[in-house]
């Protein structure tokens, strides 16, 4: 037996929840990091182990377990194969949290990590300049540069888009009305980096939701959802923000919501279990959350009347298939647009390796788990790949430019406001 060390503190009820866990082995089929390497200890079956024995005193609580954690992608695949309903998500937050305050996430990455999300990310003028500088560098092709002094900004260069202009990242409009029959009122997570990489889509996703007949309210008051920071570990600094975004969704300004709509999967997720990081405090933003195309659905889609030929491949984010359960519903509303043909490929709910940073922190496994989707894709050659999660549209944008895949990589919401404007 292992030498007793002192026991880690984990959360009793979450521990208690791994008890669940009947050693099936389901899990291992469905985890990218065990299919990669083989290894117990990087399936979600051998993280639960590590975890438990660390907190009965029965294994170090080091380097060993600090890595396996480090290593998962929290792509939560686990968690739909598991019989038992093990919250693996949840005991994941907890052990990262645990690796962070004892010191054993070390070296330049999770240090600049922790920097950007604590200093940049949750500051929208900060974060607005940086990205304003960050297109300068780009025009003055200082980012190549950058990258190839410093090797390891190379991945993040590799996969970052052109940052648009500062006009096309403004603040969207606090009250969009609907348009037609109105039907009732929605307020709108704006987000971090969709509100600065991916302005657009969340201006198609106000005029989908207007044409549908909802008032799109954006509360000026919301910021980061603290997705990435739970990931992180720094589950303080993510409660912070669910507490702040509680305030500003339940501002009665506008009146009463029908529902908190999201557009990109990570945020969505966050957004559902602020119940469990702030208990008794977020039960009602969790369960007023949505998805936009699980909302669309939800509510009946107002057919489009324009027409898009082409063919399209539908690639799940993982925290909208596994974390939230939406899985059909994008598919019905790509499937609503005329002459746009869905077509299914083999690795649809598999992870892209993106998971927030972790494709930064991570590169060479990221790349081996994006592998097998980009062949599946190659394989049935569509002209857009459909995705709703920022993390996951840079990933495959970058797989697909490397590939050479003619497909342009598009969130559901940009096909569906084409189809509407057609």
């Amino acid at each position: 037996m292992a030498e007793t060390t002192a026991p880690l503190q984990l959360d009793p009820a979450i521990l208690e929840g791994t008890l669940d866990c009947v050693h099936c082995g389901l899990c291992l089929s469905a985890c990218p990091t065990y299919r990669i390497t083989g290894r117990e200890n990087s399936s979600p079956r051998g993280r639960i182990y590590l975890l438990r024995g660390a907190a009965a005193g029965e294994i170090e609580f080091g380097s060993l377990v600090a890595d396996e954690l480090s290593l998962c992608l929290g792509c939560r695949a686990c968690e739909t194969q598991c019989p038992a309903g093990v919250e693996y998500g949840a005991l994941l937050e907890e052990g990262r949290a645990a690796a962070a305050r004892s010191g054993l996430r070390k070296g330049w990455g999770p240090r600049l990590e922790g920097y950007v999300l604590r200093h940049l990310l949750v500051y929208p003028r900060r974060l607005h300049a940086s990205f304003s500088l960050l297109r300068f560098l780009q025009k003055l092709r200082l980012d190549r540069l950058g990258a190839l002094l410093l090797p390891f900004l190379k991945r993040g260069q590799s996969l970052l888009p052109p940052v648009p202009a500062a006009s096309a990242r403004q603040r969207l409009p606090a009250l969009t009305p609907a348009e037609g029959e109105r039907r009732g009122r929605v307020a709108l997570l704006e987000g971090c980096v969709m509100a600065e990489l991916f302005g657009e889509i969340n201006r198609a996703t106000v005029r989908v939701l207007a044409q549908n007949g909802y008032d799109v309210v954006v509360p000026q008051e919301q910021g980061c959802c603290g997705a990435l920071h739970a990931h992180s570990g720094d589950m303080d600094s993510a409660r912070k923000l669910a507490d702040r975004n509680i305030a500003a969704f339940s501002a009665d300004e506008y009146g009463p919501l029908d529902a908190v709509v999201s557009n990109s999967a990570g945020c969505g997720a966050a957004l559902r279990e602020v119940d469990r990081w702030l208990p008794g405090r977020g039960d009602l933003l969790s369960s007023q959350a949505r998805d936009v195309c699980e909302w669309l659905d939800e509510v009946g889609l107002r057919p489009p009347r324009g027409k898009l030929p082409g063919r399209v491949c539908y690639d799940d984010p993982c925290h909208l298939v596994h974390a939230q359960g939406v899985r059909a519903a994008p598919r019905r509303l790509l499937n609503a647009i005329e002459d746009l043909e869905l077509v299914p490929h083999a690795d649809a709910e598999s992870c892209c390796g993106a998971a927030g940073t972790y494709s930064l922190l991570n590169p060479a496994m990221a790349a081996e788990v994006l592998r097998p989707k980009l062949d599946a894709l190659e394989a049935v050659a569509p002209d857009w790949i459909v995705t709703g999660n920022p993390g996951c549209l840079l990933q495959l944008r970058s797989g697909a430019r490397e590939r050479g895949l003619a497909a342009q990589v598009v969130h559901p919401v940009e096909l569906l406001d084409r189809a509407y404007r057609g």
